[in-house]
């Protein structure tokens, strides 16, 4: 059973801006139907010239390579010789049809958020709510339509560089915009923490989340449960309705939710709040 080490009770209200930052998966669910790609129906418009860019980067290094090249743009993209179709499917992005991009990601955490699964008013708060870090596209809304594409955030193109650099000074704009005043709670991973950091002004807004597996008093960060967790707890709070204001309140939602949570020291980047699990 799961119990929470925060005792103060948290002050909630319904917001209509927080900003949840997943990292994507490098699993993908290619649709067999769908709509070819139009950046113009994204999300964050401002992007559509920096997402054509690396589309083109991308399409480039995996269209028109007869089989004996196919090998090497494989291994710019950091795939074996086993993973070669996935070039192929990157040379026909630009025709290939699309899906929602919460149906297009799949994976441990989007297994464990199992957004359809949710009702219809948190579906539609996973909506205004999450954003979804993508090597392609920047940051997605969970219903821009996307194709399944194979591109991870530390890969270096020719002539654009590594994705996450390309990414870093583009996304502030739109991201900064769109946290505002509300919370923003980031659960990405490493590589694609590094796309955007939240600016200094807003550190007071910011809960960075960490998940700790114990066993026997003894704590590690481990990959399953790190992501299993993070969808579950994304799923509580999109379920709960209610979001936080600060790092501190965000910490005892959860605990009223059932989580264990441990609220590290505010720092100039944000605060971290560590979320301690036994077992899924």
């Amino acid at each position: 059973m799961r119990t929470t080490l925060c005792s103060r009770a948290a002050t909630l209200s319904t917001l209509s801006r927080v900003l949840i930052l997943l990292p994507p998966s490098e699993g993908k669910a290619a649709p067999r139907r769908g709509n070819r790609l139009a950046l113009g129906a994204l999300d964050f418009p401002d992007l559509t010239e920096a997402r054509e860019t690396v589309l083109s980067a991308l399409v480039d290094l995996c269209a028109d390579r007869p089989d004996d090249e196919v090998a090497e743009a494989a291994a710019v993209l950091g795939l074996g010789p086993t993973q070669v179709d996935e070039v192929r499917r990157n040379a026909r992005l630009l025709s290939a049809p699309t899906a929602r991009a919460d149906r297009i990601y799949t994976g441990v955490l989007y297994d464990a958020l199992d957004l359809a699964g949710l009702d219809a008013g948190a579906r539609r708060r996973a909506t205004r709510w999450l954003v979804i870090m993508s090597s392609l596209f920047g940051a997605l809304r969970p219903n821009d339509p996307i194709p399944a594409y194979r591109l991870s955030g530390d890969t270096r193109l020719p002539g654009l560089g590594t994705v996450s650099t390309f990414w870093r000074s583009r996304l502030d704009p739109a991201l900064t915009a769109a946290a505002g005043d509300g919370l923003v709670v980031d659960l990405r991973s490493s590589t694609y923490a590094a796309f955007w950091r939240p600016p200094a002004q807003l550190a007071r807004q910011v809960a960075t989340v960490r998940v700790l597996h114990e066993v026997d008093g003894r704590r590690s960060v481990v990959s399953h449960f790190n992501k299993a967790t993070k969808g579950r707890l994304v799923r509580d709070l999109l379920a709960d309705a209610r979001i936080a204001q600060t790092p501190a309140d965000l910490a005892d939602q959860l605990g009223a939710l059932g989580w264990v949570v441990e609220a590290q020291t505010p720092t100039r980047a944000g605060q971290q709040l560590d979320v301690v699990v036994s077992a899924l």
